[in-house]
């Protein structure tokens, strides 16, 4: 009954590069076809809200162009603004990094010395 269980058990592990028939392996996944490249400028401009607040009062607002995401399948790029903080001081010029996936904006965050937004170049939206 132990061998029985053992080899039924061995079922599982039949995977694209097991010494077993074809038929018996499981099929290899393939990788999700790539985004097409969104128009990062059209979609900051639209969905503003979603990068600043309103309150920080954002203008001469830039984008860099969009880069394929490392370990995904989505898109990433910098956005930089001059910025308002909530008492009205000047904050001067913020870079925030943006993660696009769907055409939709997923995430954003401010940018770090490993996102490499230092380097970009900017466009107006």
């Amino acid at each position: 009954m132990t061998c029985g269980a053992l080899v039924l058990a061995g079922c599982g592990f039949a995977d694209v590069h097991a010494p077993v028939p074809q038929f018996l392996r499981n099929k290899a996944v393939d990788p999700p076809p790539p985004e097409p490249t969104p128009d990062v400028r059209a979609l900051v401009r639209q969905h503003l809200d979603s990068v600043f607040t309103a309150a920080s009062n954002p203008r001469q607002v830039r984008v860099s162009p969009p880069l394929h995401e490392p370990n995904g399948s989505g898109w990433i790029a910098c956005v930089r603004a001059d910025l308002t903080s909530v008492t009205g001081r000047p904050l001067g010029a913020e870079t925030y990094r943006i993660t696009i996936s769907g055409g939709i904006i997923v995430d954003r965050r401010r940018a770090e010395e490993d996102d490499n937004c230092a380097s970009e170049n900017f466009e107006p939206i």
